[in-house]
């Protein structure tokens, strides 16, 4: 039997002196400080029984509670449990205090793993908006509960599905040791992932805001109070996604097909998907973040400083990219903001557990390319044989097709238990075995590597 992977011990912490210069412009992936003190679980009261959503009821039984932070949590075992364990951290995130009607969404869209033999357990976490390394403790303190009063799983997998794939790939970097000194995830699946930090993952957006506003004018008004796009809203303001989606529809037409729209409306919807290429059906839901969740940020995470700008992009794509380059307004991101920002939702690739990623190539919400920046990340940290990427000829976000995550749970337990890291060419072949149980949809395409983050959204100024 080949040799298991090796599990290097953490790192220690680097001085204060290289934080700071490493979330400066001394390098692109800042050092995240000491990991958080250990979660603990010894307060926490057992999950009560609770109807399994209706797919699963005849082949699980369900539990749930809420944890001492707050959060929410769903747990399914079923009847034909493999004993092992895919712990889940969901994407979004929603903004707003959580609701139990979270996770019961998260086990439904996730049912696969249920129904391929996996106990699963997801959180709410204990707050909505964008904060990392919280939601990180949240579904590590879900881990011990379910150890401490489901059952003990023989392998753990810890699973993060879009931005949630940064919460799960920052908490095997915080979590890496047990009070026992065993490891908590024993493997790492990060599937349509947001990757990049947040940092440099939101850049598109920040240029969303400005081209926006540099063609429609809408967002805000000319009569309204003016305020920096890069806050994304100001905190009292009374805006709602709907009054949002009625502004950009009266500038683009987004709710009408293509042939409706005036020839002043498609031009300017064109201009935004060749500069920020990101296609029409994606732009409400960007402009969304770029507003409500860049809110979130500034208020409640970064001091009431923005951590977004865009300084020094040259827009390419307009029919006259002089005119709008003269014109669209421009940002400096706050350095203290990007600092704090920098420490919640950046990696530092020091994952020492076998990482195994997927993502459509066409995917509207993550870009490819931000798999390209996490391998860089991985490299610098030094794990980069600790992850194998693969990608899918699919252009959706949110969920790519049943057969594809069995293939891949399967392929990191081998390598976890085996030492038999796999292939891109390897998982698409083993794909079509499980169409024939889970339906068809196997689309890997094993020899494609994306392009690195900067061929898609221009660099800027950084402070």
């Amino acid at each position: 039997m080949p040799t298991p992977y090796a599990t290097p011990r953490t790192l220690p912490a680097l001085t204060v002196a290289g934080v700071t210069c490493l979330l400066a412009a001394c390098a692109p992936v800042p050092v995240q400080p000491p990991a958080s003190a250990p979660v603990s679980t010894a307060a926490e009261a057992a999950p009560t029984a609770t109807p399994c959503p209706k797919d699963l009821a005849p082949i699980a039984r369900c539990l749930s509670g809420k944890d001492s932070a707050g959060a929410y949590y769903l747990v399914a075992v079923p009847q034909q449990w493999n004993g092992h364990l895919v712990l889940h951290a969901h994407g979004g995130p929603a903004l707003g205090a959580p609701k139990m009607e979270r996770s019961v969404e998260d086990l439904e869209r996730w049912a696969i793993m249920v129904r391929a033999g996996y106990a699963w357990a997801g959180s709410t976490f204990r707050q909505g908006g964008v904060e990392v390394r919280a939601a990180a403790e949240d579904t590590e303190r879900l881990r011990q509960i379910f150890v401490r009063h489901v059952a003990q799983p023989q392998r753990t997998i810890l699973h993060g599905q879009s931005w949630g794939a940064s919460v799960a790939a920052k908490g095997a970097e915080m979590f890496q040791t047990t009070a026992d000194g065993k490891r908590p995830y024993d493997a790492v699946l990060l599937t349509s992932g947001v990757l990049a930090g947040g940092t440099r993952s939101y850049d598109f957006r920040t240029d969303l805001r400005v081209v926006y506003q540099y063609l429609c004018n809408n967002h805000p008004r000319p009569n309204e109070a003016q305020y920096p796009l890069n806050i994304g809203l100001p905190a009292d303001a009374a805006m709602t996604q709907a009054d949002l989606a009625a502004r950009v529809n009266e500038c683009l037409a987004l709710n009408k097909p293509v042939a409706e729209r005036t020839p002043e409306q498609q031009r300017k919807v064109k201009t935004i998907v060749d500069v920020i290429r990101i296609p029409a059906s994606s732009v409400q839901g960007h402009m969304n973040w770029a507003t409500f969740h860049f809110r979130d940020v500034v208020q409640h995470r970064t001091g009431g400083a923005s951590p977004f700008g865009n300084r020094g992009v040259q827009y390419r794509g307009s029919a006259d990219d002089a005119a709008l380059n003269a014109a669209v307004l421009r940002y400096r991101a706050d350095p203290a903001a990007v600092a704090r920002f920098a420490q919640d939702t950046d990696l530092t690739g020091r994952i020492p557990v076998p990482v195994l990623t997927v993502k459509g190539v066409d995917d509207p919400t993550a870009f490819v390319e931000l798999d390209a920046a996490f391998r860089a990340t991985m490299a610098q940290g030094g794990s980069a044989e600790r992850l194998v990427q693969t990608f899918t000829q699919h252009n959706t976000h949110s969920y790519l097709s049943d057969p594809t995550y069995p293939t891949l749970t399967t392929a990191l337990l081998r390598w976890v238990d085996e030492g038999a890291k796999p292939t891109p060419e390897g998982i698409a072949q083993q794909c079509p075995a499980n169409e024939a149980r889970f339906g068809k949809g196997c689309a890997f395409v094993p020899a494609y590597v994306p392009k690195p983050l900067s061929s898609r959204v221009a660099d800027r100024d950084r402070p």
